[in-house]
């Protein structure tokens, strides 16, 4: 019996969660925001000074918040890039958030290697704007002294470990924080230097990459510290996901991610080859239109909220009265169709109701991400039950609807901190390997995410209708998009 913490430093917060190491459950909490001025109208600044995660961690965990604590583990935001000079310090400050300055620099960088497949093959991930790798090649451009100035590179929770060891000279990551650098291969296991200075111009000191059961180091208080995680995965590890699990994620832009025993390498650039938290793999698909799907067809039908358009949306029956909207409101990553607009289809006088465009834009969206989940059971993954995360997921339109489109069960996870609790059963587990009564290669069994359970039962062969319609419509309108 002991407690562990978790630590989740996400874009705009800190939350510490402290739990019971061998039942996971959540005994304290601790939240605090990041001190970061807004300049930008209150859009997300680009670059952050990291001293603002220790200054909102500090806070958070205050009160005797971590009293007792015996480890912690660590979960920041992904893509976040520290670049240090030869003394440790900060050249500038941290590149966060899905960067737009470098959208050029990725191109320059899938160019500058031979293609979207070349980078596929290199690292299991074509360059986009967010990634480190795309950052550095944005700084050697732009801030040509700056990066010459760089000698170490390190991401949020690698920094932030390195900050609770004491600076140490040993400095750490874990795989799935490598994964999604640019400049490292989760299907290898190993770094690519030359990829590195392709983006930076030279070469840098990186993290030595340690297992996911593995101390990152000890505190001078003899606090144990653990290799740290990315959110993506740290939130994973928290409920508890394992073969056969996927997660479908709806955000504005949605994703689909699922754990596999192997990293699959996908030349379309469709799949992105993430690690986990546990030795295992995460290939992610992403989607650009989820739940602005919904809010767009929430404007066009004059209603003030997504639980308005779903209320309306569950008047109408499976298939919409033949109507099918193409979501490709935004262009579309999966399929690669970058230029395409949203399309409805099946327009008849008794369809031209606002209850069934409501059902329609809900199954659009939903039937998009169906298809990102069958670009993984195309390459072999099993998928045979369904996370669902974001706030839409709670909505009754989806909840009816998702189940018997995607084929399998649907879980619908309580709201919780699911990246602060996966940090801290890493925590859990470290301390556990360090004491002799863990395996390495089997985490701790925590109890899983309160959650409601959503089968398809007899809707399913009304399901699998819809989507075939949906896939119709696609097919007939973007003919081809998901050919090899």
């Amino acid at each position: 019996m002991g407690i562990v913490a978790g630590l989740d430093s996400s874009p705009d917060f800190t939350r510490i969660v402290v739990c019971d190491t061998d039942t996971g459950a959540v005994l304290r909490q601790g939240y605090a925001p990041h001190p970061v001025e807004n300049t930008d109208g209150g859009a997300r600044p680009a670059d952050v000074d990291p001293q603002a995660w220790l200054l909102s961690l500090g806070e958070a965990a205050g009160g005797g918040l971590l009293e007792g604590v015996q480890a912690i583990g660590v979960s920041a935001q992904q893509n976040a890039v520290v670049p240090l000079d030869s003394q440790g310090n900060t050249v500038r400050p941290a590149m966060v958030g899905g960067d737009k300055r470098a959208q050029v620099a990725a191109a320059d960088l899938v160019d500058a290697l031979g293609g979207r497949e070349a980078w596929a093959q290199a690292v299991g991930c074509v360059p986009q704007a967010a990634q480190p790798v795309t950052k550095l090649r944005w700084l050697a451009k732009t801030e040509p002294e700056a990066a010459q100035r760089t000698a170490v590179l390190l991401q949020a929770h690698d920094w932030l470990v390195w900050q609770l060891l004491g600076r140490p000279v040993r400095r750490t990551t874990d795989r799935g924080g490598a994964s999604g650098t640019g400049y490292w291969s989760a299907a290898t296991g190993g770094y690519r230097p030359d990829l590195l200075e392709l983006a930076l111009g030279h070469q840098a000191m990186l993290p030595e990459v340690i297992g996911p059961a593995e101390a990152a180091g000890t505190t001078p208080e003899g606090l144990l510290i653990s290799a740290g995680t990315g959110e993506t995965m740290a939130a994973a590890f928290g409920l508890g996901l394992g073969l056969g699990d996927a997660v479908v994620s709806l955000g504005a832009s949605g994703s689909v991610m699922a754990v596999h025993p192997e990293a699959l390498v996908d030349n379309t650039g469709m799949i992105t080859s993430l690690a986990d938290a546990t030795g295992m793999h995460l290939p992610v698909v992403t989607t650009l239109n989820a739940v602005r799907t919904l809010r767009g067809a929430a404007e066009m039908l004059g209603l003030p909220d997504l639980e308005s358009l779903s209320d309306l949306a569950m008047k109408s029956t499976p298939g919409a009265h033949g109507l099918v909207l193409l979501p490709y409101l935004e262009g579309e990553r999966t399929p690669s169709l970058p230029h395409a607009a949203g399309t409805l289809s099946g327009l008849r006088r008794e369809s031209m109701k606002g209850e069934h465009l409501a059902r329609a834009a809900f199954e659009g969206m939903l039937c998009g991400l169906a298809d990102a989940l069958d670009v993984l059971r195309g390459r072999g993954v099993d998928v045979r039950r369904i996370f669902l995360l974001g706030q839409a997921a709670e909505l009754p339109a989806v909840q009816a609807a998702a189940p018997a489109l995607f084929g399998v069960q649907v879980v619908v996870p309580q709201p919780s901190d699911y990246a602060a609790i996966g940090a801290a059963r890493q925590a859990a587990w470290a301390l556990g390997v360090s004491q002799g009564t863990l395996d390495p290669r089997t985490p701790p069994a925590w109890q899983g995410a309160a959650a409601q359970v959503l089968d398809p039962g007899e809707e399913l062969a009304v399901g699998q209708a819809v989507r075939q319609q949906f896939v119709a419509v696609r097919e007939q309108t973007h003919p081809g998009t998901f050919r090899a």
